[in-house]
Order: structure tokens, then C-alpha cells, then sequence
């Protein structure tokens, strides 16, 4: 559905067509319209795969191919179904509903694991059980219940552990058993802190071949528009601090709670995202439908801004790796979400489909797109 080739020339001509890509987008413009807005690297293509998924976040894949988004205010966990595998869903249904922001999800040996804010809950069997999903068995109701930064990302490790972030309870403030990565076994026992100085990552990811966790996290607001830049950070081991909240993007003290503190004490970002361009979901590509550069390089969804003067973000940005496995460099793979400084959608995270295409859920739209490699180059 909607397939959009990458060609300029055409753009511009659309954009003449809408009265200006500096204008704002007309809400009554269509999705196919709208999709023709998004730049991305020759050879490459976006369409829908799926629409009606309301408030897409998180997205897992079940080993049978089902996609599986959760969702933060629409309280509703999706299933995704795309029967004849022509890349458009044939199906979107319930898993459950009334939740409470349960945006986080995971999928391992059968079933589902969601996060709803203080809980993690396991459905078993789920690809077996879509038209009749079964009841919740609760993995854990030891996490906090403060709806600020509450919302959570779940994602298992190469040691068979959950991880799941524990945001911080406010913009700034230091209180115990917040801001910090927590991880547990699939049956929820053993819960302990990862690592601290993690205000409210949204986004969590394992390097394919070293196995080391790499996670964004969302700088504190009101400090103007440039300051301070969100983070991707590295987390090879337990036990880290990354600053929050006495310093922040590895130099910058935070003028209430920075007071005798040293930023040399923490560990710094890997990289530097941006102020307030919100860095969510990401994922290493590991496929072979993209070009060999691509193999290994981090794909990052960056929801934009709320609070900035001009927005920014909106967009997928690519950060690329050397050879020596630290970041070289960071680059945007698919924007045009922001149209001057209007947004008609947000992107909130990226998954690997088993072809190599990605997939992007769109919480602003309630839509997954799919972004695949045609091997033009125009």
C-alpha cells in the first residue's frame, strides 16, 4: 500500500502541489500524500503496513510473524497479521486493553511480555491464541507507580534477562529507585539495578556481536532550546552511572542538583542526539536487504520536540560505527515527518523484519510503516 520511491524532482513537485513545504500540511491530505513527504536514501521505498494500530509504540515480532505494538495513551495492545506476506497487514486486532500505558513489549519463547507502568505482564501461547488472547499471568508488580516518565521499553539481553528502564518521576530531582535500568528473569525474580543516571530512556538495543547494551535517553527540559542534548549510551557492564540528574550529556552540570558534583565522575554519552528531539526506540540492523554499509549500523527513531521554539527531531537518524566499535558519526536515514514546523507524525520506534525491511510505528498516525531496499538508485 502507498509505495513511495525516493525521487527529488518529484518531491518538489508535490511540495509545489501543497502550496509549500514550508506551509503546513492540510490535515485532509491523505496518507499517500503525506508519505510522499519522506526522504530517504536512493534506492530505498516507504509504504504502509499497517493502519488503525492506535497510538503505535513499542513494536516485538513473534516467531511466527506476527508484529505486535503496544501503545502509551491508548491503553491498548495490538496484533499485527499480514497472512499472504505481501508486506500490508491483512489483520489488526486486540491483545488487551485498559491498560495502563502499557507502551513496553517483548516477545520470547511463545509469548508476549508487556510493561504497563508498575507491572510486567506475560501472555502465553500468543501466536496461537489471536482470536482469543489469554488472560495475563503477571510477571512482576515490583516497579514503581508514578505515571511521570512511567511508561517503559522492554527488551531482552544475550543472558536471557529482561531490561527494562524505571524513568525518572519528574523533569529533575534525585529520589531513590528512579532514573535507572533495572533487569529480571523472564518468571520476574531476581529484579536488580543495572545502571544508574538514566532519567527516561525509551529505548533499548544489544549490539549483535559484542552483546553490549546501547540505550538512548532523554535529556531534562528547561534549560532553553540547545541544551542539554539527548544521549545514546553505552552500558557494556552493571554498574554504571550516566549522571542524571547532576550532570548532563557528559559536560554540563545541572545548575540545582550539579552543585559539588563532577561530570568527570560519570560516564559520558557515546553519542550526542540533540536537544529535545526525544530519542526512543532503535535497533542494530542486522539483515542483508540493505547494502553491506548498513550491516551492523544503529537505526534510532527521534519522536521530536514539545517544548522547543522550533521543533526539531521527527525523523529516523542512522548513527554509524567504525571499525574500532565506538560511534563515528550520525546522519538522517528517513525524515520529512516535520514539514516547517508542522509535524503530521511521529516516529517512535524501528524493528527488523525477518526480510531485512524495517518497520516504523507512527503513534501521531496510529500507523506502521515499512521502509524497504528496492536496489535503484533513484
Amino acid at each position: 500500500m502507498y509505495p513511495v520511491s525516493r525521487n527529488r524532482p518529484a518531491l518538489l513537485t508535490l511540495c509545489a502541489l501543497l502550496a509549500g513545504c514550508g506551509s503546513p500540511l492540510s490535515d485532509a491530505a491523505g496518507l499517500e500524500e503525506k508519505l510522499a513527504l519522506i526522504e530517504l536514501p536512493p534506492g530505498f521505498e516507504i509504504s504502509v503496513y499497517a493502519e488503525g494500530v492506535d497510538n503505535a509504540r513499542q513494536l516485538a515480532l513473534g516467531a511466527g510473524g506476527t508484529v505486535f505494538a503496544g501503545s502509551r495513551k491508548a491503553g491498548k495492545v495490538h496484533a499485527v497479521v499480514d497472512r499472504d506476506g505481501d508486506h500490508v497487514a491483512d489483520r489488526v486486532t486486540l491483545v488487551d486493553e485498559g491498560l495502563q500505558m502499557p507502551s513496553g513489549i517483548a516477545y520470547r519463547d511463545g509469548s508476549l511480555f508487556v510493561a504497563a507502568l508498575d507491572r510486567i505482564l506475560r501472555y502465553d501461547d500468543i501466536e496461537g491464541r489471536l482470536d482469543d488472547p489469554p488472560e495475563p499471568s503477571l510477571v512482576t508488580g515490583a516497579l514503581p507507580d508514578k505515571t511521570h516518565h512511567g511508561w517503559k521499553y522492554l527488551r531482552f539481553g544475550p543472558d536471557g534477562l529482561l531490561y527494562v528502564p524505571v524513568g525518572a518521576p519528574c523533569n529533575v530531582c534525585d529520589e531513590e529507585g528512579f532514573a535507572e535500568l533495572r533487569r529480571l528473569s523472564a518468571d520476574g525474580s531476581g529484579m536488580e539495578t543495572y545502571a544508574r543516571g538514566v532519567r527516561n530512556s525509551v529505548g533499548l538495543a544489544f549490539h549483535p556481536e559484542s552483546g553490549e547494551l546501547w540505550f538512548t535517553d532523554n535529556g531534562r527540559d528547561l534549560l532553553g532550546d540547545d541544551l542539554p542534548g539527548d544521549e545514546l549510551n553505552h552500558a557494556p557492564r552493571p554498574g554504571m552511572h550516566f549522571g542524571y540528574p547532576y550532570c548532563h550529556q557528559g559536560d554540563t552540570p545541572d545548575p540545582e542538583f550539579g552543585a559539588g558534583k563532577s561530570c568527570d565522575d560519570y560516564t559520558p554519552p557515546a553519542h550526542t542526539l540533540g536537544a529535545h528531539v526525544a530519542a526512543l526506540g532503535l535497533t542494530f540492523y542486522t539483515g542483508e536487504a540493505f547494502p553491506p554499509e548498513y550491516r551492523n549500523q544503529l537505526f534510532i527513531a527521534q519522536h521530536g520536540s514539545w517544548n522547543r521554539s522550533r521543533k526539531v527531531g521527527y525523523n529516523i537518524l542512522l548513527v554509524r560505527f567504525g571499525d574500532d566499535g565506538r560511534v563515528a558519526g550520525s546522519e538522517v536515514f528517513a525524515g520529512g515527518w516535520l514539514q516547517g514546523q508542522d509535524n503530521w507524525g511521529r516516529p517512535n520506534d524501528v524493528l527488523q523484519m525477518a526480510d531485512g525491511s524495517l518497520l516504523v510505528s507512527d503513534d501521531q498516525q496510529g500507523v506502521i510503516y515499512r521502509i524497504a531496499h528496492t536496489g535503484g538508485s533513484d
